[in-house]
């Protein structure tokens, strides 16, 4: 005779079986949610930083990499190099064929050409700049060259390349004694003078390391 709660006790067992499987479907699915609510509110958190990301704080992470680099200039010469320092208003590029140092203020730069590993990474987890390098002006490096009576070679929007002295500079220009690239200012050596606007300059080539920029 067969036994009547063999039927029974396989239905209760495959009951339980199946509300595991039902359990474990559900957690499942809100695990599954929660991974993709978070992807999403990461997505947008990330979105919300790439917004407010300036070019400055790019320019420092790639200065910090020390990956090469090249600056197009608004007349399309390009130069190529290590980024030292980034200002308010200024980069510093040491190239990689020359000695010293090139200043390009901001409004010189049409573009940067990067590889795609330093692109990525000088948007990842960028710093700003100290407040040191935020008051840091163009103007402010400029007027040490001067200071410092550092020879220079002065690149213009018209094309022109000035080889010189700054004898001094100003709010929003600078004197430029001419002389030989190369040579100390010396009267009987200068063949003439320039007041160029800052506006004006696309970089600055200087003989040697500009004094506070590196660093």
């Amino acid at each position: 005779m067969d036994n009547p709660y063999i039927g029974i006790d396989s239905s209760r067992t495959l009951d339980r079986m199946e509300w595991d499987r039902l359990f474990e479907d559900l957690e499942d699915q809100i695990a599954s949610g929660w991974e993709a609510e978070r992807a999403a509110l990461d997505a947008e958190a990330e979105r919300v930083r790439i917004a407010r990301l300036d070019l400055r704080t790019r320019l420092g992470a790639l200065a910090d990499d020390g990956a090469p680099v090249s600056a197009v200039l608004i007349d399309s010469t390009r130069l190529r190099g290590h980024l030292r320092a980034v200002g308010a208003d200024w980069a510093a590029l040491q190239p990689l064929d020359a000695r010293g140092l090139v200043l390009l203020p901001a409004h010189g730069v049409e573009m940067w050409a990067v590889d795609h590993g330093a692109m990525l990474s000088s948007g990842a987890g960028a710093q700003p700049l100290s407040p040191l390098r935020e008051r840091m002006t163009f103007g402010f490096v400029v007027r040490d060259l001067a200071r410092r009576r550092s020879g220079v070679t002065i690149r213009t929007r018209s094309g022109a390349v000035l080889a010189g002295t700054i004898d001094r500079a100003g709010a929003d220009h600078l004197d430029l004694a001419l002389h030989d690239a190369g040579a100390p200012r010396r009267a009987h050596a200068v063949t003439g003078f320039r007041i160029v606007p800052f506006s004006a300059v696309l970089s600055i080539g200087t003989d040697g390391p500009a004094p506070g920029v590196t660093g």
